[in-house]
């Protein structure tokens, strides 16, 4: 074993405090009191917003939207098997967005925009909130085409447009 002089112990302390990073990062963590049916109920982020993902230790993401003063209701975007609780989460601080481009038209994707038909990675460069306002009365292109459902009784009861929402049975 060497003997180390003073210069070069001073020169290796001068390195590491070169290096030294002063970056302080603050991570929003919590736990999960009660896991069922793909919700999740946590305890402890109190900075959360509504849509913001959270992400689980087993890599799950989540999106923040029931937001109770005790605790937090989060919708899993991915299978919940492995999530239980006591397990530690964090918040991203980043909002739910979706790519959107016409590369995604006819393609089956997962929540978490992966494609599962088999096919080519989907390119976008623009995304939108998945939280985001409809697009007002004016924007909406006008309903003139009819749509036969096949059903002479509904068909004859209920006049339905193409490109329109109707809801035909159940309570509004």
């Amino acid at each position: 074993m060497g003997i180390l002089r003073a210069d070069e112990i001073s020169n290796i302390i001068r390195e590491h405090i070169e290096q030294y990073n002063r970056e302080i990062k603050i991570v929003n963590t919590s736990t999960v009191l009660q896991v069922g049916d793909d919700i999740v109920r946590i305890h402890g982020l109190d900075e959360v917003t509504t849509g913001e993902l959270i992400e689980f230790e087993e890599g799950i993401i989540g999106i923040a939207l029931n937001l109770e003063s005790n605790n937090v209701g989060i919708v899993l975007m991915g299978d919940g098997l492995m999530i239980k609780e006591g397990c530690s989460i964090k918040a991203t601080g980043r909002i739910g967005q979706i790519p959107v481009s016409e590369a995604f038209l006819g393609r089956v994707v997962t929540p978490q925009i992966s494609p599962i038909d088999g096919s080519r990675e989907i390119s976008s460069s623009e995304s939108w909130l998945i939280e985001s306002p409809a697009p007002g009365i004016i924007l909406r292109c006008s309903v003139y085409e009819p749509h036969q459902k096949g059903i002479i009784v509904i068909d004859s009861m209920i006049p339905i447009g193409c490109r329109q929402r109707e809801l035909i049975f159940g309570d509004r």
